[in-house]
Protein backbone atom coordinates (compact mmCIF):
# COMPACT_ATOMS: atom_id res chain seq x y z
CA UNK A 1 0.00 0.00 0.00
CA UNK A 2 1.10 3.55 -0.92
CA UNK A 3 0.08 6.79 1.11
CA UNK A 4 -2.18 7.91 -2.27
CA UNK A 5 -4.25 4.92 -1.50
CA UNK A 6 -5.07 6.21 2.22
CA UNK A 7 -7.18 9.00 0.67
CA UNK A 8 -4.61 11.76 1.70
CA UNK A 9 -5.23 15.06 -0.02
CA UNK A 10 -2.39 16.06 -2.63
CA UNK A 11 -0.65 18.67 -0.44
CA UNK A 12 0.22 16.13 2.15
CA UNK A 13 0.73 13.66 -0.85
CA UNK A 14 3.47 16.09 -1.61
CA UNK A 15 4.93 16.79 1.62
CA UNK A 16 5.76 12.79 2.49
CA UNK A 17 7.12 12.69 -1.50
CA UNK A 18 9.67 15.30 -0.25
CA UNK A 19 10.43 14.08 3.17
CA UNK A 20 11.23 10.35 1.46
CA UNK A 21 8.42 8.90 2.71
CA UNK A 22 7.65 5.66 0.77
CA UNK A 23 5.02 3.89 2.32
CA UNK A 24 3.08 3.49 5.45
CA UNK A 25 3.94 1.81 8.31
CA UNK A 26 1.33 -0.77 9.91
CA UNK A 27 0.19 1.66 12.33
CA UNK A 28 -0.15 3.98 9.52
CA UNK A 29 -2.32 1.72 7.54
CA UNK A 30 -4.58 0.82 9.83
CA UNK A 31 -5.36 4.38 11.70
CA UNK A 32 -5.32 7.00 9.07
CA UNK A 33 -8.13 5.81 6.85
CA UNK A 34 -10.48 5.08 10.39
CA UNK A 35 -9.51 9.06 11.47
CA UNK A 36 -10.34 10.57 8.21
CA UNK A 37 -13.85 9.42 7.97
CA UNK A 38 -14.03 11.25 11.58
CA UNK A 39 -13.87 7.70 14.12
CA UNK A 40 -12.55 8.02 17.79
CA UNK A 41 -9.56 5.51 18.01
CA UNK A 42 -7.47 3.47 21.08
CA UNK A 43 -3.68 2.77 19.71
CA UNK A 44 -1.64 0.49 21.52
CA UNK A 45 1.49 1.39 19.77
CA UNK A 46 5.40 0.57 20.61
CA UNK A 47 7.35 4.00 20.39
CA UNK A 48 9.13 4.19 16.82
CA UNK A 49 6.11 2.59 14.88
CA UNK A 50 5.32 6.09 12.85
CA UNK A 51 2.11 6.96 15.52
CA UNK A 52 2.82 10.48 14.88
CA UNK A 53 2.00 10.59 11.43
CA UNK A 54 -0.70 8.18 12.25
CA UNK A 55 -2.49 10.70 13.71
CA UNK A 56 -1.26 14.38 12.46
CA UNK A 57 -1.99 13.47 8.67
CA UNK A 58 -5.58 13.24 9.57
CA UNK A 59 -5.54 15.66 11.88
CA UNK A 60 -4.00 18.20 8.67
CA UNK A 61 -6.64 16.00 6.53
CA UNK A 62 -9.67 17.36 8.05
CA UNK A 63 -8.52 21.12 8.07
CA UNK A 64 -10.50 23.64 6.55
CA UNK A 65 -8.66 25.24 3.20
CA UNK A 66 -7.48 28.87 3.64
CA UNK A 67 -7.27 30.62 6.77
CA UNK A 68 -8.99 29.93 9.76
CA UNK A 69 -10.68 32.18 12.37
CA UNK A 70 -11.95 31.40 15.75
CA UNK A 71 -9.31 29.24 18.28
CA UNK A 72 -7.25 26.03 17.14
CA UNK A 73 -9.42 23.02 15.03
CA UNK A 74 -6.94 20.29 16.93
CA UNK A 75 -5.47 20.07 20.49
CA UNK A 76 -2.34 17.42 20.79
CA UNK A 77 -1.16 16.57 24.53
CA UNK A 78 1.94 14.86 25.20
CA UNK A 79 4.00 14.97 28.42
CA UNK A 80 6.84 16.23 28.20
CA UNK A 81 8.31 19.80 26.57
CA UNK A 82 10.72 17.24 24.30
CA UNK A 83 7.87 15.40 22.41
CA UNK A 84 5.64 18.45 21.96
CA UNK A 85 8.27 19.93 19.94
CA UNK A 86 8.99 16.82 18.08
CA UNK A 87 5.34 16.39 17.60
CA UNK A 88 5.01 19.92 16.42
CA UNK A 89 7.88 20.22 13.67
CA UNK A 90 6.60 16.97 12.03
CA UNK A 91 3.09 18.46 11.52
CA UNK A 92 4.35 21.83 10.49
CA UNK A 93 6.46 19.86 7.91
CA UNK A 94 3.92 17.58 6.64
CA UNK A 95 1.49 20.18 6.38
CA UNK A 96 3.89 23.41 5.21
CA UNK A 97 2.12 23.10 1.68
CA UNK A 98 -0.95 23.82 3.75
CA UNK A 99 -0.33 26.36 5.21
CA UNK A 100 -0.76 25.25 8.51
CA UNK A 101 -0.29 27.24 12.00
CA UNK A 102 1.00 25.03 14.87
CA UNK A 103 2.18 26.33 17.88
CA UNK A 104 3.92 23.96 20.81
CA UNK A 105 3.21 25.10 24.51
CA UNK A 106 5.16 23.69 27.53
CA UNK A 107 6.83 24.84 30.63
CA UNK A 108 10.46 26.90 30.76
CA UNK A 109 9.50 28.73 27.52
CA UNK A 110 8.67 32.75 28.04
CA UNK A 111 4.89 32.44 27.88
CA UNK A 112 4.88 35.63 26.20
CA UNK A 113 5.91 34.14 23.03
CA UNK A 114 3.14 31.81 23.08
CA UNK A 115 0.55 34.32 24.19
CA UNK A 116 1.22 36.48 20.85
CA UNK A 117 0.84 33.07 18.60
CA UNK A 118 -2.22 32.17 19.83
CA UNK A 119 -3.50 35.98 19.38
CA UNK A 120 -2.24 35.74 15.94
CA UNK A 121 -4.43 32.40 15.61
CA UNK A 122 -3.27 29.21 15.01
CA UNK A 123 -4.77 25.76 13.74
CA UNK A 124 -2.73 23.00 15.66
CA UNK A 125 -1.77 23.36 19.42
CA UNK A 126 0.49 20.86 20.80
CA UNK A 127 1.43 21.33 24.65
CA UNK A 128 1.98 19.82 28.03
CA UNK A 129 -1.15 19.89 30.46
CA UNK A 130 -0.03 21.78 32.72
CA UNK A 131 0.70 24.49 30.09
CA UNK A 132 -2.51 24.01 28.04
CA UNK A 133 -4.33 24.36 31.50
CA UNK A 134 -2.50 27.61 32.30
CA UNK A 135 -3.44 29.08 28.76
CA UNK A 136 -7.11 28.27 29.45
CA UNK A 137 -7.37 29.23 33.02
CA UNK A 138 -5.94 32.48 31.66
CA UNK A 139 -8.53 32.73 28.73
CA UNK A 140 -5.46 33.39 25.97
CA UNK A 141 -6.50 29.83 24.66
CA UNK A 142 -9.97 28.68 23.40
CA UNK A 143 -11.04 25.36 22.48
CA UNK A 144 -14.59 26.05 21.57
CA UNK A 145 -13.86 25.37 17.69
CA UNK A 146 -11.37 21.83 18.51
CA UNK A 147 -12.90 19.28 16.09
CA UNK A 148 -9.59 16.62 17.55
CA UNK A 149 -8.44 16.59 20.24
CA UNK A 150 -5.13 13.68 20.74
CA UNK A 151 -3.93 12.40 23.76
CA UNK A 152 -0.17 10.46 22.96
CA UNK A 153 1.42 8.92 25.15
CA UNK A 154 -1.51 8.64 27.35
CA UNK A 155 0.36 5.99 30.22
CA UNK A 156 3.55 8.42 30.84
CA UNK A 157 0.86 11.29 31.12
CA UNK A 158 -0.64 9.20 33.87
CA UNK A 159 2.11 8.26 35.41
CA UNK A 160 3.55 12.02 35.55
CA UNK A 161 0.35 13.24 37.27
CA UNK A 162 -1.75 14.51 34.92
CA UNK A 163 -5.16 12.85 35.15
CA UNK A 164 -6.89 15.50 36.77
CA UNK A 165 -5.59 18.05 34.54
CA UNK A 166 -6.86 16.19 31.34
CA UNK A 167 -10.00 15.79 32.37
CA UNK A 168 -10.06 19.45 32.69
CA UNK A 169 -8.87 20.38 29.47
CA UNK A 170 -10.98 17.78 27.72
CA UNK A 171 -14.09 19.38 29.75
CA UNK A 172 -13.43 22.88 27.99
CA UNK A 173 -13.78 20.61 24.13
CA UNK A 174 -17.03 19.89 22.63
CA UNK A 175 -18.23 17.23 23.07
CA UNK A 176 -19.15 16.05 19.63
CA UNK A 177 -15.23 16.59 18.84
CA UNK A 178 -13.19 13.40 17.77
CA UNK A 179 -10.93 11.70 20.16
CA UNK A 180 -7.61 10.08 19.74
CA UNK A 181 -5.52 8.12 22.42
CA UNK A 182 -1.99 6.54 22.00
CA UNK A 183 -0.12 4.69 24.44
CA UNK A 184 2.39 2.16 24.59
CA UNK A 185 0.57 0.04 27.12
CA UNK A 186 -3.13 0.05 28.04
CA UNK A 187 -3.43 0.07 31.83
CA UNK A 188 -6.80 -0.31 33.33
CA UNK A 189 -6.61 3.61 33.84
CA UNK A 190 -6.66 4.01 29.80
CA UNK A 191 -9.33 1.85 29.89
CA UNK A 192 -11.18 4.06 32.19
CA UNK A 193 -10.18 7.09 30.31
CA UNK A 194 -11.23 5.51 26.54
CA UNK A 195 -14.62 4.78 27.67
CA UNK A 196 -15.66 7.82 29.43
CA UNK A 197 -14.49 10.35 26.42
CA UNK A 198 -14.02 8.33 23.25
CA UNK A 199 -17.33 7.08 21.41
CA UNK A 200 -17.37 3.42 20.10
CA UNK A 201 -13.58 3.91 19.04
CA UNK A 202 -11.68 1.97 16.41
CA UNK A 203 -8.64 0.05 18.46
CA UNK A 204 -5.50 -0.99 16.77
CA UNK A 205 -2.97 -2.87 18.86
CA UNK A 206 0.73 -2.87 16.71
CA UNK A 207 4.02 -3.61 18.50
CA UNK A 208 6.71 -3.43 16.59
CA UNK A 209 6.97 -5.20 12.83
CA UNK A 210 8.48 -8.20 13.80
CA UNK A 211 11.49 -9.58 11.96
CA UNK A 212 11.05 -12.26 9.70
CA UNK A 213 12.30 -16.02 10.30
CA UNK A 214 16.08 -16.33 11.53
CA UNK A 215 16.25 -12.96 11.05
CA UNK A 216 17.71 -11.60 14.79
CA UNK A 217 15.17 -8.52 16.49
CA UNK A 218 16.29 -5.10 15.48
CA UNK A 219 16.77 -4.02 19.36
CA UNK A 220 19.09 -6.45 20.58
CA UNK A 221 18.29 -6.60 24.69
CA UNK A 222 20.66 -8.19 27.20
CA UNK A 223 21.30 -7.38 30.99
CA UNK A 224 24.40 -7.74 33.12
CA UNK A 225 23.76 -8.52 36.58
CA UNK A 226 26.02 -6.77 39.00
CA UNK A 227 26.50 -5.52 42.93
CA UNK A 228 25.41 -2.12 43.27
CA UNK A 229 29.02 -0.78 44.26
CA UNK A 230 30.38 -2.21 40.85
CA UNK A 231 27.69 -0.67 38.64
CA UNK A 232 30.18 2.45 37.77
CA UNK A 233 32.73 0.35 36.62
CA UNK A 234 30.63 -2.27 34.79
CA UNK A 235 28.93 0.40 32.67
CA UNK A 236 32.65 1.68 31.80
CA UNK A 237 33.82 -1.58 30.62
CA UNK A 238 30.75 -2.02 28.97
CA UNK A 239 31.04 1.05 26.79
CA UNK A 240 34.45 -0.25 26.39
CA UNK A 241 33.71 -3.29 24.93
CA UNK A 242 30.20 -2.21 23.01
CA UNK A 243 31.78 0.94 21.65
CA UNK A 244 28.64 2.64 20.74
CA UNK A 245 28.57 5.56 17.89
CA UNK A 246 26.22 7.40 20.30
CA UNK A 247 23.90 6.12 23.47
CA UNK A 248 21.52 7.45 25.82
CA UNK A 249 22.50 6.08 29.69
CA UNK A 250 19.30 6.34 31.31
CA UNK A 251 19.55 7.31 35.30
CA UNK A 252 16.24 7.53 38.27
CA UNK A 253 17.58 10.68 39.24
CA UNK A 254 19.33 13.78 39.04
CA UNK A 255 21.86 12.92 41.05
CA UNK A 256 22.47 9.49 39.77
CA UNK A 257 22.97 11.71 36.20
CA UNK A 258 25.44 14.31 37.47
CA UNK A 259 27.98 11.24 39.26
CA UNK A 260 27.69 8.95 36.13
CA UNK A 261 28.17 11.65 33.69
CA UNK A 262 31.41 12.78 35.61
CA UNK A 263 32.67 8.90 36.36
CA UNK A 264 32.18 8.77 32.53
CA UNK A 265 33.91 12.19 31.39
CA UNK A 266 36.52 10.72 33.79
CA UNK A 267 37.30 7.76 31.65
CA UNK A 268 37.68 9.22 28.75
CA UNK A 269 34.40 9.34 26.71
CA UNK A 270 32.23 12.55 25.87
CA UNK A 271 29.74 12.61 28.10
CA UNK A 272 26.88 15.24 28.55
CA UNK A 273 23.95 15.04 31.47
CA UNK A 274 20.06 16.09 30.67
CA UNK A 275 17.29 16.31 33.46
CA UNK A 276 14.73 18.30 34.88
CA UNK A 277 16.79 20.34 36.77
CA UNK A 278 18.25 21.82 33.67
CA UNK A 279 16.80 24.87 31.99
CA UNK A 280 15.15 24.88 28.49
CA UNK A 281 17.87 26.09 26.60
CA UNK A 282 20.50 24.11 28.39
CA UNK A 283 18.84 20.96 27.43
CA UNK A 284 18.35 22.30 23.79
CA UNK A 285 22.47 23.01 23.73
CA UNK A 286 22.91 19.24 25.09
CA UNK A 287 20.67 17.90 22.26
CA UNK A 288 21.87 20.07 19.86
CA UNK A 289 25.49 18.81 20.40
CA UNK A 290 24.27 14.87 20.73
CA UNK A 291 23.11 15.16 16.99
CA UNK A 292 25.83 17.02 15.73
CA UNK A 293 28.19 14.14 17.16
CA UNK A 294 30.28 16.66 19.28
CA UNK A 295 28.85 14.35 22.35
CA UNK A 296 28.81 10.53 22.21
CA UNK A 297 26.98 9.79 25.70
CA UNK A 298 23.97 11.21 26.95
CA UNK A 299 22.83 10.68 30.55
CA UNK A 300 19.89 10.90 31.07
CA UNK A 301 16.44 10.54 33.60
CA UNK A 302 13.21 9.43 32.01
CA UNK A 303 11.73 12.94 32.01
CA UNK A 304 14.17 14.63 30.21
CA UNK A 305 14.67 12.05 27.71
CA UNK A 306 10.99 11.04 27.24
CA UNK A 307 10.19 11.06 23.01
CA UNK A 308 13.58 11.87 21.87
CA UNK A 309 14.71 10.39 18.68
CA UNK A 310 18.16 10.98 17.71
CA UNK A 311 18.82 9.56 14.52
CA UNK A 312 22.30 8.08 14.70
CA UNK A 313 21.78 6.50 18.27
CA UNK A 314 22.80 2.80 18.87
CA UNK A 315 22.43 2.10 22.01
CA UNK A 316 20.30 2.59 25.04
CA UNK A 317 21.92 1.46 28.11
CA UNK A 318 20.06 1.16 31.83
CA UNK A 319 22.44 2.20 35.11
CA UNK A 320 19.55 -0.21 37.19
CA UNK A 321 16.42 -1.57 36.53
CA UNK A 322 13.68 0.97 35.07
CA UNK A 323 11.33 1.19 38.64
CA UNK A 324 8.02 -0.31 36.00
CA UNK A 325 8.22 -2.51 33.22
CA UNK A 326 6.14 0.23 30.82
CA UNK A 327 9.39 2.64 32.03
CA UNK A 328 11.79 0.28 30.13
CA UNK A 329 9.49 -0.21 26.95
CA UNK A 330 9.71 3.71 26.44
CA UNK A 331 13.24 3.64 26.95
CA UNK A 332 13.99 1.08 23.92
CA UNK A 333 11.92 2.64 22.31
CA UNK A 334 15.04 5.40 21.45
CA UNK A 335 16.64 2.83 19.32
CA UNK A 336 15.65 0.54 16.71
CA UNK A 337 13.29 3.20 15.14
CA UNK A 338 12.51 2.94 10.78
CA UNK A 339 14.43 0.10 10.50
CA UNK A 340 17.58 1.23 12.33
CA UNK A 341 19.29 -1.54 13.93
CA UNK A 342 20.12 -1.12 18.37
CA UNK A 343 20.99 -2.51 21.38
CA UNK A 344 19.34 -2.19 24.52
CA UNK A 345 21.48 -3.10 27.62
CA UNK A 346 20.17 -3.32 31.17
CA UNK A 347 22.64 -3.55 34.30
CA UNK A 348 21.00 -5.51 37.39
CA UNK A 349 21.36 -5.80 40.70
CA UNK A 350 21.04 -9.63 41.63
CA UNK A 351 17.81 -8.81 43.76
CA UNK A 352 16.10 -7.12 40.75
CA UNK A 353 16.13 -10.52 38.36
CA UNK A 354 12.59 -11.15 39.25
CA UNK A 355 11.86 -7.24 37.87
CA UNK A 356 13.25 -8.44 34.36
CA UNK A 357 11.08 -11.49 34.54
CA UNK A 358 8.18 -8.79 34.36
CA UNK A 359 9.68 -7.16 31.41
CA UNK A 360 10.19 -9.87 29.50
CA UNK A 361 6.15 -10.90 30.45
CA UNK A 362 5.35 -7.38 29.26
CA UNK A 363 7.27 -7.17 25.90
CA UNK A 364 7.09 -10.80 25.08
CA UNK A 365 10.64 -10.69 23.99
CA UNK A 366 13.55 -12.62 25.96
CA UNK A 367 16.83 -10.71 27.72
CA UNK A 368 19.65 -11.99 27.19
CA UNK A 369 22.34 -12.57 30.72
CA UNK A 370 25.31 -11.72 29.75
CA UNK A 371 28.24 -12.14 31.62
CA UNK A 372 30.53 -9.08 32.37
CA UNK A 373 33.20 -8.55 30.06
CA UNK A 374 36.95 -8.99 32.05
CA UNK A 375 40.19 -7.65 31.81
CA UNK A 376 41.03 -9.97 29.48
CA UNK A 377 38.13 -9.32 26.93
CA UNK A 378 38.95 -5.85 26.82
CA UNK A 379 42.48 -6.07 26.46
CA UNK A 380 41.85 -7.71 23.58
CA UNK A 381 38.63 -4.95 22.32
CA UNK A 382 41.50 -2.32 22.60
CA UNK A 383 44.41 -4.54 20.48
CA UNK A 384 41.31 -5.19 18.10
CA UNK A 385 40.77 -1.57 17.95
CA UNK A 386 43.85 -0.80 17.46
CA UNK A 387 44.36 -3.61 14.42
CA UNK A 388 40.72 -1.61 12.76
CA UNK A 389 42.97 2.17 13.02
CA UNK A 390 45.82 0.51 10.94
CA UNK A 391 43.53 -1.62 8.55
CA UNK A 392 41.61 1.81 7.97
CA UNK A 393 45.27 3.97 7.32
CA UNK A 394 46.92 1.39 5.40
CA UNK A 395 43.79 1.31 2.82
CA UNK A 396 43.01 5.29 2.83
CA UNK A 397 45.48 7.46 4.04
CA UNK A 398 48.83 8.50 1.99
CA UNK A 399 51.72 6.75 3.61
CA UNK A 400 54.83 7.47 1.09
CA UNK A 401 55.95 10.76 3.31
CA UNK A 402 56.86 9.01 6.33
CA UNK A 403 59.03 6.18 3.72
CA UNK A 404 61.81 8.47 4.78
CA UNK A 405 61.71 7.47 8.78
CA UNK A 406 60.98 3.72 7.67
CA UNK A 407 64.34 3.74 5.17
CA UNK A 408 66.53 5.62 8.07
CA UNK A 409 65.13 2.87 10.80
CA UNK A 410 65.69 -0.11 8.33
CA UNK A 411 69.44 0.65 8.08
CA UNK A 412 69.69 -0.71 11.47
CA UNK A 413 66.05 -2.78 12.89
CA UNK A 414 64.54 -5.16 11.19
CA UNK A 415 61.36 -4.04 9.43
CA UNK A 416 58.85 -6.25 11.85
CA UNK A 417 60.36 -4.90 14.82
CA UNK A 418 59.93 -1.36 13.72
CA UNK A 419 55.91 -2.18 12.42
CA UNK A 420 55.58 -3.71 15.88
CA UNK A 421 57.46 -0.44 17.62
CA UNK A 422 54.89 1.56 15.52
CA UNK A 423 51.64 -0.73 16.99
CA UNK A 424 52.78 -0.19 20.36
CA UNK A 425 52.70 3.73 19.77
CA UNK A 426 49.64 3.83 18.18
CA UNK A 427 48.04 1.41 20.74
CA UNK A 428 49.31 3.07 23.81
CA UNK A 429 48.24 6.45 22.65
CA UNK A 430 44.53 5.29 22.00
CA UNK A 431 45.26 4.12 26.33
CA UNK A 432 46.95 1.47 25.96
CA UNK A 433 46.50 -2.11 28.16
CA UNK A 434 43.79 -1.97 30.89
CA UNK A 435 44.90 -1.91 34.34
CA UNK A 436 41.91 -3.05 36.24
CA UNK A 437 41.09 -5.16 38.59
CA UNK A 438 37.93 -7.54 37.80
CA UNK A 439 34.54 -6.85 38.97
CA UNK A 440 33.58 -9.62 41.59
CA UNK A 441 30.51 -11.95 40.10
CA UNK A 442 27.86 -11.34 42.60
CA UNK A 443 26.19 -13.68 44.89
CA UNK A 444 22.67 -14.79 44.61
CA UNK A 445 19.86 -12.16 46.02
CA UNK A 446 19.15 -13.58 49.64
CA UNK A 447 15.83 -14.97 49.91
CA UNK A 448 13.39 -12.67 51.78
CA UNK A 449 12.72 -14.13 55.30
CA UNK A 450 8.94 -12.95 56.78
CA UNK A 451 8.65 -12.65 61.03
CA UNK A 452 7.91 -16.04 62.38
CA UNK A 453 6.82 -16.81 65.81
CA UNK A 454 8.47 -15.54 68.23
CA UNK A 455 10.44 -12.90 65.49
CA UNK A 456 9.86 -9.19 65.80
CA UNK A 457 9.83 -6.88 62.71
CA UNK A 458 12.80 -4.57 63.52
CA UNK A 459 12.63 -0.75 63.41
CA UNK A 460 14.95 1.56 61.34
CA UNK A 461 17.11 4.12 63.45
CA UNK A 462 16.00 6.95 64.60
CA UNK A 463 12.33 5.58 65.40
CA UNK A 464 11.11 5.45 61.70
CA UNK A 465 7.96 3.31 60.65
CA UNK A 466 8.97 0.17 60.01
CA UNK A 467 8.16 -1.27 56.53
CA UNK A 468 5.12 -3.02 56.45
CA UNK A 469 4.72 -5.54 53.28
CA UNK A 470 7.88 -3.64 51.89
CA UNK A 471 6.57 -0.69 51.61
CA UNK A 472 7.65 2.82 54.00
CA UNK A 473 5.61 6.02 54.36
CA UNK A 474 7.39 9.30 53.76
CA UNK A 475 6.56 12.50 55.43
CA UNK A 476 6.72 15.63 53.23
CA UNK A 477 6.24 19.38 54.69
CA UNK A 478 3.73 20.54 53.15
CA UNK A 479 0.08 20.14 52.68
CA UNK A 480 -3.46 21.47 51.80
CA UNK A 481 -3.32 25.01 53.01
CA UNK A 482 -0.42 25.50 50.86
CA UNK A 483 -3.18 24.18 47.82
CA UNK A 484 -1.06 20.64 47.59
CA UNK A 485 -3.32 17.73 45.49
CA UNK A 486 -2.86 14.00 45.54
CA UNK A 487 -1.79 14.40 41.61
CA UNK A 488 1.00 17.27 42.38
CA UNK A 489 2.46 14.71 45.13
CA UNK A 490 2.36 11.79 42.46
CA UNK A 491 3.80 14.03 39.49
CA UNK A 492 6.48 15.17 41.45
CA UNK A 493 8.00 11.89 42.92
CA UNK A 494 7.69 10.63 39.39
CA UNK A 495 9.22 13.23 37.64
CA UNK A 496 12.63 13.85 39.90
CA UNK A 497 12.60 10.34 41.23
CA UNK A 498 12.24 8.08 38.32
CA UNK A 499 9.73 5.81 40.56
CA UNK A 500 6.43 4.60 38.54
CA UNK A 501 3.37 6.43 39.57
CA UNK A 502 2.20 2.80 39.33
CA UNK A 503 3.94 2.22 42.47
CA UNK A 504 3.54 4.56 44.71
CA UNK A 505 0.64 3.55 47.57
CA UNK A 506 -1.84 5.43 49.39
CA UNK A 507 -1.71 9.26 49.97
CA UNK A 508 -2.73 11.81 53.03
CA UNK A 509 -2.36 15.24 53.26
CA UNK A 510 -3.13 17.06 56.19
CA UNK A 511 -3.48 20.67 56.22
CA UNK A 512 0.37 21.52 57.44
CA UNK A 513 2.20 17.71 56.04
CA UNK A 514 1.69 14.54 53.33
CA UNK A 515 2.42 11.12 54.17
CA UNK A 516 3.33 8.86 51.34
CA UNK A 517 3.72 5.31 50.61
CA UNK A 518 6.52 4.26 48.25
CA UNK A 519 8.37 0.73 47.63
CA UNK A 520 10.89 0.10 50.98
CA UNK A 521 13.65 -0.29 48.44
CA UNK A 522 13.20 2.78 47.00
CA UNK A 523 12.45 5.27 49.99
CA UNK A 524 16.35 6.71 50.56
CA UNK A 525 16.23 7.71 46.86
CA UNK A 526 12.84 9.18 46.75
CA UNK A 527 13.90 11.50 50.00
CA UNK A 528 17.06 12.14 47.85
CA UNK A 529 15.45 13.10 45.12
CA UNK A 530 12.64 14.97 46.36
CA UNK A 531 15.26 17.01 49.37
CA UNK A 532 16.74 19.08 46.18
CA UNK A 533 12.77 19.36 44.53
CA UNK A 534 10.26 22.02 45.02
CA UNK A 535 6.71 21.12 45.25
CA UNK A 536 4.43 23.99 44.49
CA UNK A 537 6.74 26.45 44.58
CA UNK A 538 7.98 24.80 47.73
CA UNK A 539 10.75 22.80 49.21
CA UNK A 540 9.20 20.70 52.05
CA UNK A 541 10.74 18.87 54.45
CA UNK A 542 10.77 15.12 53.27
CA UNK A 543 11.70 12.03 55.39
CA UNK A 544 10.99 8.77 56.74
CA UNK A 545 7.66 9.09 58.58
CA UNK A 546 8.50 9.23 62.53
CA UNK A 547 6.73 6.21 65.03
CA UNK A 548 6.47 6.63 68.68
CA UNK A 549 5.55 3.56 70.35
Amino acid sequence: MEFAELGLRPELLRALTSLGYEEPTPIQREAIPPLVEGNDLVGQAATGTGKTAAFALPVLQRLTAGKRAGGPAALVLVPTRELAEQVSQAVHRYGRDLGVRVLPVYGGQPIGRQLQALARGVDVVVGTPGRVLDHIERETLQLGDVGTVVLDEADEMLDMGFAEDIEAILAETPAERQTVLFSATMPPRIDSIARRHLREPVRITMGRQAPEPGEMPLVRQSAYIVARAHRPAALGRILDVEAPSSAIVFCRTREEVDQVTETLNGRGYRAEALHGGMSQDQRDRVMGRLRSGSTELLVATDVAARGLDVEQLTHVINFNVPAAPEAYVHRIGRVGRAGREGSAITLAEPREQRMLKAIERLTGQRITLEKLPTVTDLRARRLENTRTALQASLETDDLERFRVVLDSLADEFDVENIALAAVKLLHEAAGGDVDEAEIPTPSSAPSRREPGPGRRESTRPGNARPSQDGVTRLFFGIGRRAGLRPQDLVGAIAGESGLSAREIGAIQITDRFSLVEVPEPAADMVISAMQRSTIRGRRPTVRRERFVR
